[in-house]
């Protein structure tokens, strides 16, 4: 397979990764579940393994305190993982939207499945949205995904895509808390997640107004160098650091003119353009194995630590 990405499907224009089956708008969920690849459910079953002797197979052992996971339309293993582990289906995830799309006017954009199904996520359009200097339009969303294999636990985060680009940013919560993670050894209480999330106007308000604080926020080349400096080098390594040189001069270069967006009001000159700079970096530009990889980076690895790391260091700017 030339993509983790299993199969996918979106609506509106084509995706920032560029990927995916084509939908016409406001499809049910049972559409977007056979287009995106998640109608089919994840299976269990007890683990079983061969011991060997010399010249001769040895006898079928049983391993009880784990459990194979498996796609139930290829038989696929996934993973293994512990008896405590609550599974979470591929549907599940679509159907936690259902209200969103059906009574509070969210609308599902795109979904779909990574790593051959160990992880999956849907994304929707909530009814928020603002403009910054410079007719600089940012749309609030909400992502679900979960994963199957240990490495992601089933997580409802803020999003936010800036139009121009299409660089995503996850929001940060009144309580700093940038998302609800429900992990894999309890249950997926769906309407909880959204209570406890807190899909309401404030949240987003609160990140606009940080948002329009940088975007205000001038910045002369010595700050901007400092930035990108700060955000690239490893605190944790010794005192003098280890930074990316091909990193650092890619979202300079982003920063000073070269990027989507980098000349509107809301970005040139700004702590605004530095962060997008960033983003831009991280959801387009970033080396990776192919597109399916720097988009699972960009919203649960490496890449979506780095654009948390730039956007804390942005609002200490104008703290």
């Amino acid at each position: 397979m030339a993509h983790m990405l299993e199969t996918m499907a979106y609506v509106n224009e084509t995706s920032w990764h560029g990927l995916g089956n084509k939908l016409t708008a406001k499809q049910p969920i049972e559409v977007w579940a056979e287009q995106a690849g998640m109608d089919w459910q994840i299976k269990e079953a007890p683990v079983r393994f061969m011991t060997e002797s010399i010249g001769s197979l040895g006898a079928i052992m049983s391993f009880p305190e784990n459990k194979v996971l498996f796609r139930s339309d290829t038989n696929v293993p996934l993973s293994v993982v512990s008896q405590r582990y609550q599974v979470v289906q591929p549907r599940e995830i679509l159907e936690f939207y259902r209200d969103l799309t059906e009574i509070s006017g969210f609308s599902l954009e795109t979904a779909g499945v990574l790593k051959g199904g160990r992880k999956v996520w849907a994304l929707a359009r909530t009814n928020q949205s603002s403009t910054l200097k410079g007719n600089d339009t940012v749309n609030g969303y909400v992502l679900l995904a979960t994963g199957c294999d240990g490495t992601l636990a089933t997580t409802a985060q803020f999003t936010s895509i800036r139009v121009v680009c299409n660089n995503t940013l996850a929001i940060a919560l009144a309580n700093n808390s940038g998302a609800v993670k429900v992990p894999h050894s309890t249950s997926f209480d769906p309407e909880a997640v959204k209570r406890k999330l807190g899909i309401s106007v404030t949240s987003w308000d609160s990140f606009m107004y940080k948002m329009k604080a940088i975007s205000e926020r001038k910045v002369k080349s010595i700050e901007a160098a400092n930035y990108f400096l700060r955000v690239f080098t490893d605190s944790a390594l010794p005192a003098s650091g280890v930074t990316n040189e091909r990193a650092m001069k890619k979202v300079q270069s982003l920063f000073e003119g070269h990027g989507m967006g980098s000349q509107l009001t809301s970005s040139k000159g700004t702590a605004f353009g530095l962060l997008n700079a960033v983003t831009e970096f991280v959801d387009h530009e970033r080396r990776a194995r192919s597109v399916d990889h720097r988009l699972e980076s960009a919203w649960f690895g490496p890449g979506a630590t780095l654009k948390q790391k730039a956007l804390d260091q942005a609002l200490l700017m104008v703290a």
